[in-house]
């Protein structure tokens, strides 16, 4: 990929910045370093290896859901200074 000022400009104005041109031609080292980088990557030799999305095995380690009794209704609303049977009732914030 070519990278030149007006893909610098471009990303200038993308990500809302104002570079100086110190700073953009310090960007411009930054990503042909970065692009070439990644090409590298594409050289290695990956004949054999899973293709994944995650780095482990274990992607989801979360316990079944299982129902259980919550705390009773009236407890938790005993010390409400407004309330209804069900309910906190608030002072209204949004008109």
């Amino acid at each position: 990929m070519n990278i030149n000022n007006e893909l610098i400009t471009y990303l200038e104005d993308l990500s809302c910045l104002t570079l100086t041109e110190e700073e953009k031609r310090r960007l411009a080292v930054d990503l042909k370093d970065i692009l070439s980088g990644m090409a590298r990557l594409g050289e290695l030799d990956t004949q054999g290896v899973p293709e994944r999305s995650h780095p482990f095995d274990h992607v989801n380690c979360f316990r079944d859901d299982a129902a259980q009794a919550s705390m009773d209704r009236e407890l938790i609303l005993k010390n409400a200074p407004h309330r209804n049977n069900e309910m906190f009732i608030a002072p209204k914030t949004v008109e």
